[in-house]
């Protein structure tokens, strides 16, 4: 009574759902495909079309993963009971997420296709007198309707269905047919692909023990009760491929999907309409043997592909899946993640707490204290000498350019007199300047630079003004190279103790100081 009144509210939360559900229904009669003869054609095409009007041909099975694990259900019983309403929230969360993904140019119409997919899997469980809606329906479901690859949703299947050591257990197996294959129920194919209680062994007839790729082998040769299920997932791939050949019956110019070839009439081809209606014509009739080809290949590509298999180059057998390992993966042990989580923010808390400097304590400290004046002393020390330094370069620039421009002029002044004799001009302007210059220097005379600089301009003419511009230039660089080296030492010694010391402020003071002595040496 529980479960019936939980899905009776879950069909009020859906306002005109029913009617919704049954005009999928009505939709379905009108494509006419009960005239397809074949039966697992029929049913094929008949859960294609369901699965297109839904848009679950857009969601993959990890989607699906996805969304019933955000759901709950992973954590519930597979034989349990599951309302209407958070059915709808599952499948309402698949297509919102859905339409977030799709592109601008392609949009769905989410709540449609929740009224529509619910209303179908309701079907699809009242069409067994004894059903009920429970986990295991939602995820057969689900999985077999969905889009992907077909191997991936085996594989999700078999885990459902399997014990913890990777072997198929029969009894979850058994299961698992009976809420898929209420499916072609709903589609009034239950005649052909029913359930019966016996299908869960006739699958595996010959095998004790059903691991993962054995199962998957349902690819390559599945059993009759899942005929349909590789096949609609062949119908989806070849839904858009092109064939440059008209139809021997409804002599169509090309053919789209699967083409059939009959292996007794030569030449005759039947588009995938006119075989699955057994439309046929001329000396051909339905008995013959057809060959199904889901793709076009030229006479030139044929030869060359048999060639290549007549000389070994391609192996004549693919195989249908690839290989997995028989034993389950294990999962990791999440369990103590929350106490590690919290153990490292507890030492990463005392590790920044025991870093953190305390103003109290370094207030408190004499020595501390003493060193801090000492420190700021020094400080305002350097930064008078860099200044006192930075006057001094300039002057030493300013000095330099008029020695530049004196040597220049005596360049030019010997190059118009004779070598042996000198000018009178320049004897005046040398020689009579002398004593003028030793009362008023110059204000670009180098005084207090270097003695050698005055006496290049105090011996008069006979010295070589050349040869002593070079050795004040020399007194200059030294003197510069002695301060830049002791800058330098010093500059290294407040960086070590710059490490050493872990108070803020004093670490504060040495970098500072560095910073002077590094624009000093600059």
């Amino acid at each position: 009574m529980e479960e019936g009144s939980q899905r009776e509210r879950g069909r009020g939360t859906l306002g005109t759902a029913g009617a919704e559900g049954r005009q999928i229904l009505i939709e379905l009669g009108e494509q006419n495909l009960d005239a397809i003869c074949l039966s697992t054609y029929r049913t094929a095409c008949k859960l294609r079309f369901i699965q297109k009007r839904c848009n679950l041909h857009l969601i993959d099975i990890y989607h699906v993963i996805e969304a019933v694990r955000d759901a709950g259900l992973n954590a519930v019983e597979l034989h349990a009971g599951i309302s209407v309403i958070r059915l709808e929230n599952l499948v309402s969360s698949l297509f919102n997420q859905l339409g977030k993904r799709l592109p601008t140019t392609h949009t769905i119409n989410p709540r449609e296709s929740t009224v529509l997919l619910v209303e179908l899997i309701l079907a699809a469980v009242d069409s067994d007198p004894e059903g009920r809606l429970t986990v295991l329906s939602v995820k057969a479901m689900l999985s077999m309707l969905c889009g992907g690859k077909l191997i991936d949703k085996l594989r999700y299947v078999f885990s459902q269905v399997s014990d913890s050591h990777g072997v198929l257990v029969q009894s979850k197996f058994d299961s698992f047919l009976r809420e898929a294959l209420k499916l072609p129920t709903a589609v009034h194919e239950g005649p052909s692909f029913g359930y019966t209680h016996t299908l869960a062994r006739s699958c595996f007839p010959q095998q004790k023990r059903v691991m993962l790729n054995m199962f998957l082998d349902i690819v390559s040769d599945p059993p009759p009760c899942l005929v349909w299920l590789p096949l609609m997932h062949r119908m989806a791939s070849v839904e858009h491929v092109y064939h440059p050949v008209s139809c021997s019956y409804c002599r169509s110019n090309g053919m789209t999907g699967f083409r059939y070839r009959c292996l007794r009439c030569r030449g005759y081809q039947l588009c995938q309409n006119c075989f699955w209606r057994g439309n046929a014509s001329g000396s051909h009739n339905n008995q013959h043997q057809m060959k199904e080809h889901s793709s076009w290949k030229s006479s030139a590509t044929k030869l060359g592909r048999a060639l290549s298999r007549t000389l070994g180059c391609v192996s004549s057998r693919e195989t249908s899946h690839p290989v997995y390992p028989e034993e389950p993966e294990r999962t990791l042990n999440l369990s103590n993640i929350v106490e590690i989580l919290a153990e490292i923010k507890r030492l990463r808390a005392e590790h920044d707490a025991a870093c953190q400097p305390s103003p109290d304590k370094g207030s408190t400290n004499p020595t501390l204290l003493a060193e801090l004046r000492l420190l700021r002393q020094r400080k305002d020390e350097l930064e008078q000498r860099m200044s006192s330094l930075q006057e001094s370069r300039r002057e030493l620039m300013v000095q330099l350019e008029g020695l530049m421009k004196l040597l220049k002029v005596q360049a030019a002044g010997s190059s118009h007199v004779s070598p042996s004799r000198p000018s009178p001009s320049a004897v005046r302007s040398v020689g009579a300047a002398s004593p003028h210059a030793h009362m008023f220097p110059p204000q670009d005379s180098l005084a207090g630079v270097g003695g050698d600089v005055q006496e290049a301009f105090a011996q008069g003419p006979r010295r070589n003004l050349r040869n002593d511009l070079l050795v004040a230039a020399d007194s200059i660089t030294n003197t510069v190279s002695s301060l830049v080296k002791e800058h330098t030492n010093m500059y290294y010694v407040c960086t070590n103790m710059y490490y050493i010391h872990t108070d803020a402020q004093t670490c504060t003071i040495y970098a500072q100081i560095c910073t002077i002595y590094a624009y000093i040496n600059m």
